[in-house]
C-alpha cells in the first residue's frame, strides 16, 4: 500500500490467520479506500509466501487497510476485527498454526494504540471467553504486500476460499461465540416479539402487515438491532408484494447474501453484516431501470430516521441525498 496520507485517511494493520479470511470483514464498507493482503512484523526484508510460511521470517499475514476515519473510525474497524477472529489463540487461527498466523493489531499512532488497548481491555472484562484475550499490540512496521495471486482471492477464487473458510472452523467460532444466550436475553427485552423472531429466528413477518411497506417518507433505514445504516427511501420502491422492497442498499458492504434452502426452495438471504440481523431475501425481478435486483426486506428488521432527524440521530452525512 501507498505511503500514508497526512490527512484525509489513516492506516491499519491486522492479522488474524490467514489473509484471504481478513479482507472479506472489512471490504465495502463506507469510508474503506482499500486493502491489501501482506506480511509485516519479521526481520526478513521483501518476503514470499512460502518463506513466511517456513515460520523463519517472523512476519505473519497481515492485512493493511486504506480507511477514512471520519466516515468509518478505527474504533469500528476494532470491533469487526474482533468479531473475525479467535483472540484466545496466541499460537495460530483455526486449522492454520504457526507464528505467521498469530492475531495482532499493528498501531500506526498513538491514538491507535490507546484505542486498541481499551477495546482489548473491555473484551477481556466482558467475560465473553472463558481464556485470556491472546492478541498482541503492536506498533506496526514494514508492511510488504504479498504476492498478486493474494489479493483479493475471494474473488478470483470464489469456490475454493468458500470451502477453504467453511472447513477452517472460522465462521463456526465466530457463530458460536458473537450471538450467545445473554445477547439473546438483552434483544428479548430491547425488541418487540415479531422484530425478535424476524431478526433472531429467521421470521418472516405477514405481508401488507408491516410498518413501513408503504411508507413514502424520505430518510433511510437502519437495522432495529445495531442502528447500522443499511437502505434509502431513494431506492424503495412499491413491488406490490406486501414487503418494502429497494433496489440496493446504501452500502453493499453493510449487508451479506447467503444461499436459503428452507421451505423447499433455493433463495438468497439477506442479512446484516455489523449484526447478523435476518433482513428478508433478495430477487432478480426488481426495476430494470433501477438494477434489477429486488431487496424483498422485513419492515420488523428496520428503524426508519426521516431526512430531518438525520442529524440528531448521528446519521448527518447521508442528508446530503435528500438535498435537490
Amino acid at each position: 500500500m501507498s505511503e500514508q496520507k497526512e490527512t484525509k485517511t489513516q492506516l491499519a494493520t491486522f492479522a488474524g490467520g490467514c489473509f484471504w479470511c481478513m479482507v472479506t470483514p472489512f471490504e465495502e464498507l463506507p469510508g474503506i479506500r482499500g486493502i491489501v493482503s501482506g506480511y509485516t512484523g519479521g526481520h526478513t526484508v521483501n518476503p514470499t509466501y512460502e518463506q513466511v510460511c517456513s515460520e523463519t521470517t517472523g512476519h505473519a499475514e497481515a492485512v493493511q487497510i486504506e480507511f477514512e476515519p471520519d466516515v468509518f473510525p478505527y474504533a469500528k474497524l476494532l470491533e469487526i476485527f474482533w468479531r473475525s477472529v479467535d483472540p484466545t489463540d496466541a499460537g495460530g487461527q483455526f486449522h492454520d498454526r504457526g507464528s505467521s498466523y498469530r492475531p495482532a493489531i499493528f498501531y500506526h499512532t498513538e491514538e491507535q494504540r490507546k484505542e486498541a488497548e481499551a477495546s482489548k481491555a473491555e473484551l477481556e472484562a466482558s467475560g465473553r471467553f472463558d481464556r485470556p484475550i491472546a492478541v498482541a499490540v503492536e506498533p506496526a512496521s514494514v508492511f510488504y504486500p504479498a504476492e498478486e495471486y493474494h489479493q483479493d482471492y475471494h474473488h478470483k477464487n470464489p469456490l475454493r476460499y468458500k470451502y477453504y473458510r467453511a472447513g477452517s472452523g472460522r465462521d463456526a467460532f465466530i457463530a458460536r461465540h458473537w450471538k450467545t444466550d445473554k445477547d439473546r436475553a438483552e434483544l428479548r427485552k430491547r425488541l418487540t416479539p415479531i422484530q425478535y423472531e424476524v431478526t433472531q429466528n429467521n421470521a418472516t413477518e405477514r405481508p401488507f402487515t408491516g410498518e413501513y411497506y408503504e411508507l413514502e417518507e424520505e430518510g433511510i433505514y437502519v437495522d432495529i438491532v445495531s442502528g447500522e445504516p443499511l437502505f434509502s427511501s431513494k431506492e424503495k420502491f412499491d413491488a406490490g408484494c406486501g414487503w418494502p422492497s429497494f433496489a440496493n442498499p446504501l452500502h453493499q458492504g453493510s449487508i451479506q447474501e447467503v444461499e436459503d434452502f428452507s421451505h423447499g426452495m433455493l433463495r438468497t438471504e439477506v442479512r446484516s453484516r455489523e449484526a447478523d440481523s435476518h433482513l428478508g431475501h433478495v430477487f432478480n425481478d426488481g426495476p430494470r431501470e433501477m438494477g434489477g435486483l429486488r431487496y424483498c426486506i422485513n419492515s420488523a428488521s428496520l428503524r426508519f430516521i426521516p431526512k430531518d432527524k438525520l442529524e440528531a440521530e448521528g446519521y448527518g452525512k447521508y442528508a446530503s441525498l435528500f438535498k435537490s
